[in-house]
């Protein structure tokens, strides 16, 4: 499996709590813009990034590139990730996951568990 972060923050954590998670997973970091497109030609196969809100620097592109029905807001300030919502979305197919950068302890471990467990 091959994730790229992308999102404005917390890029270096995200890759070493993915890693942590599961060495075996191939990552790599990029501009979120490169990164949308990593995921629109099928280099990678699902986007993570954080921001400030979750759902601005860390999706607005991904959302213009690939489209909303792909993209998925796990965390915004003052609303923590919810598991359920995150296996659902994995299983209604979504690949981009933006997030707030002091949820992605929670958020991290929340997705790749997601898709791993994938229907």
């Amino acid at each position: 499996m091959k994730i790229v972060v992308g999102g404005q923050m917390e890029k270096k954590e995200i890759e070493r709590m993915i890693k942590e998670f599961d060495p075996s997973i191939e990552t790599t970091i990029k501009s979120d813009v490169e990164a949308a497109m990593a995921l629109k030609t099928g280099q990678v196969d699902y986007y993570l990034g954080a921001c400030h809100t979750g759902g601005g620097g860390a999706l607005a592109m991904a959302i213009a590139i690939i489209g909303r029905n792909q993209c998925e807001t796990v965390s915004m300030p003052g609303k923590q990730p919810v598991e359920e919502k995150v296996i659902e979305a994995v299983n209604e197919g979504k690949k981009a996951f933006g997030f707030t950068g002091d949820h992605a302890n929670q958020a991290v471990p929340m997705i790749l568990r997601a898709i791993k467990n994938k229907n």
